[in-house]
């Protein structure tokens, strides 16, 4: 058996409203545009989540939402506090506790990102994996059985949003 990962860091955030809190900021008009864009593309390979650990601000909860249509069946989805800004240890045990077999994180980065490049046996050749940018989604696959067991795994796929 196998498992799947889905790293997405959430799309374009907006900045209007300087006096807004970080975990209360809405997805700019750019983001509202990448995030089904990305949910699209997943499908179209084929790696549509069976859950979804979502991290619990505003803009995370936005991009999932846009996402969701765009898959043909809806995948569990838990709401995670605790993911919110969360460093990759973090994100990793909260991963390491489930049990579905294709499982999504929607976090931030530099968190996000950092779990991707820990996580990837080899990166992939683009040239914005390092920086991870809004809305970058990496798939990877692992042959473990059990999420507490994954160490690297071989990326299946990475894009971002300007490559669509």
């Amino acid at each position: 058996m196998s498992l799947e990962l889905i790293l997405i860091r959430h799309a374009k955030s907006d900045w209007a409203d300087p006096g807004q809190p970080d975990h209360a900021r809405p997805l700019a008009p750019r983001g509202r545009r990448d995030a089904p864009r990305m949910a699209g593309w997943l499908a179209q390979g084929g790696h549509v989540p069976e859950l979804v650990l979502c991290s619990d601000a505003a803009r995370t909860r936005e991009t999932l939402a846009l996402m969701l249509p765009e898959w043909p069946a809806a995948p569990r989805v838990l709401h995670e506090p605790m993911l919110y800004n969360a460093p990759p240890r973090q994100l990793l045990a909260t991963l390491g506790r489930q049990s579905a077999r294709r499982v999504a994180i929607i976090a931030h980065n530099p968190g996000i990102g950092r779990l991707a490049a820990d996580l990837a046996e080899t990166a992939p050749a683009h040239p914005r994996f390092q920086d991870y940018p809004t809305c970058a989604v990496t798939v990877l696959n692992f042959d473990v059985d059990d999420w507490s067991a994954i160490r690297r795994g071989r990326v299946a796929a990475f894009a971002i949003p300007a490559d669509l």
